[in-house]
C-alpha cells in the first residue's frame, strides 16, 4: 500500500509530513460490532509525560521478537510510512504472540521509530499510555510494544482495508470509489470513536483527526489510530488545554491555531473537514489546485450553506447513490462542525446521533435520479434542516 503525506504543525519545527499508515486488523479479541469498551481513571500525571503506565493487556515484546515476526524488517514488508517511521506488515501467534511464517498465525502492523523522524519518545509514550489504557470498538488495538536502547516499536492489529485515505484519494483502476452508504458508515464509526474519547470514561482530545488515521476493517468498520498527538482533556474548572499548536494543516480548528487553546470542540471543527472530504471527495489541502481551491474548508464551506450550490459540493463519483434530503442532513452537519465559533459546533454525541438517523432513514441508500430520469426524494426519519439554515 502507498502512503500520501500531508503537512503537520509542529512549533517551534520545521513544517514536516505526517504519518499515513495504511494497516490495521479485526481481532478475535475486540468485534468491531461489539457496544463493550473499558477504561481506567485519567492518571494525575499526565499520559505523554514521564514512565510508561502499566496495562495488563500489553505484552513487551523484545526486538529481535519483532525483527523475526516482519522478516527483519523487509523493504516489500512496509505497509506505511511518516513522521513516526515506517510501518511493517508482521505475524504473530495468536495465543503466545511469538513469531510464526509469513501467512500463518495473526497478522500485525509494527511501528518503528526513526530516530532521525520528526515524531520521538514522547509520542511513542503517548501511544502506549493511551491505547494501552483504552478499550473501544472503534480504537485500533495496541497489542504491544519494544523499548530496547534506543529502540522503539509498537506492535498493533493489522486493519486489511488500510486508511480511508486511500480509499478517498488514490486514482488507480483497482480502487473503487467509496459508496455513499459506506462513507456515511464510516463517517458514523469516525464519529463514535472520537464521542468516546471524549466522554468522562476517557476525557481524551485527539488532536490529529484526518482521513490517513481513519483505519478500515475487512468490513470497513472505523478504528482510531496515531495517538501520539493525544492529551488528556481540560479538569475541574478549566475550560481548555493550552498546549503547543501541533497537527496537520488544513484540519486544525482556527482558534487552536491562533491561541493554542485545546477543547474537544477542536476534535469536532476536524470531523467537519474529514465530513467534507467525503462528501466532496478532495482533500483538505492541495496545492496542486488553483490558488482559491487549495484550502477545501474555505472554498467549499459557503457552499455547504446554500441550496443552490450545496450540491455542487459532492464527489461526482457517488452521484445519484443518495436522495437530496440525505445530501442536505450530511452538508449540514458538515457546516456546523466546521463553524468558526466554537460554541456553535455540536458536541461529538450529537454529531454521532444526526449520523445514525441518517443510516436508519431510508434516504441513506436513496437515489436523486430513478432510471428513467424522474427526480426522487425519499421520506426521511428524521428532520430535515429548514430553509433557514440554507443561503439562496
Amino acid at each position: 500500500m502507498g502512503s500520501c503525506f500531508s503537512v503537520r504543525i509542529k512549533a517551534e519545527s520545521p513544517l514536516h509530513n505526517g504519518v499515513n499508515s495504511t494497516y490495521g486488523r479485526k481481532d478475535g479479541n475486540l468485534s468491531s460490532s461489539s457496544s463493550k469498551f473499558s477504561s481506567v481513571p485519567v492518571p494525575s500525571t499526565p499520559r505523554t509525560e514521564g514512565e510508561i503506565l502499566q496495562s495488563s493487556n500489553l505484552k513487551i515484546f523484545s526486538c529481535n521478537e519483532l525483527k523475526t515476526a516482519t522478516r527483519n524488517f523487509r523493504p516489500d514488508s512496509v505497509v506505511g510510512e511518516g513522521g513516526f517511521g515506517c510501518v511493517f506488515k508482521g505475524w504473530i501467534d495468536e495465543h503466545s504472540f511469538a513469531p510464526v511464517k509469513p501467512g500463518t498465525g495473526m497478522v500485525i502492523a509494527v511501528k518503528r521509530l526513526n530516530q532521525e523522524g520528526f515524531q520521538g519518545h514522547k509520542e511513542w509514550l503517548a501511544e502506549i499510555n493511551y491505547l494501552g489504557q483504552l478499550e473501544h470498538p472503534n480504537l485500533v488495538k495496541l497489542i504491544g510494544y519494544c523499548l530496547e536502547d534506543d529502540q522503539r516499536l509498537l506492535a498493533y492489529e493489522f486493519m486489511p482495508k488500510g486508511s480511508l485515505d486511500n480509499h478517498l484519494f488514490r486514482r488507480a483502476s483497482y480502487v473503487q470509489p467509496l459508496s455513499w452508504n459506506r462513507r456515511m458508515k464510516i463517517a458514523l464509526g469516525a464519529a463514535k470513536g472520537i464521542a468516546f474519547l471524549h466522554s468522562d470514561k476517557a476525557k481524551v482530545i485527539y488532536r490529529d483527526i484526518k482521513t490517513s488515521n481513519i483505519l478500515l476493517d475487512s468490513n470497513y468498520n472505523v478504528k482510531l489510530s496515531d495517538f501520539g498527538l493525544a492529551k488528556d482533556g481540560p479538569t475541574g474548572d478549566k475550560s481548555h488545554v493550552s498546549t503547543r499548536v501541533m497537527g496537520t494543516y488544513g484540519y486544525a480548528a482556527p482558534e487552536y491555531m491562533a491561541t493554542g487553546h485545546l477543547t474537544a470542540r477542536s476534535d469536532v471543527y476536524s470531523f467537519g473537514v474529514v465530513l467534507l472530504e467525503m462528501l466532496s471527495g478532495k482533500r483538505a489541502m492541495d496545492e496542486n489546485r488553483p490558488a482559491r481551491e487549495q484550502n477545501l474548508v474555505k472554498w467549499l464551506k459557503p457552499s455547504l450553506a446554500s441550496k443552490r450550490k450545496v450540491l455542487q459540493v459532492f464527489d461526482s463519483r457517488i452521484e445519484g447513490q443518495y436522495s437530496l434530503s440525505a445530501a442536505l442532513k450530511a452538508a449540514y452537519l458538515a457546516n456546523r462542525c466546521l463553524a468558526v465559533e466554537p460554541k456553535l459546533r455540536p458536541n461529538m454525541n450529537e454529531v454521532v446521533g444526526m449520523l445514525e438517523q441518517l443510516q436508519d432513514s431510508d434516504d441513506i441508500g436513496g437515489s436523486l435520479n430513478s432510471g428513467n430520469g424522474t427526480r426522487i426524494e425519499k421520506a426521511a426519519s428524521c428532520p430535515s434542516p429548514s430553509a433557514s439554515h440554507f443561503n439562496t
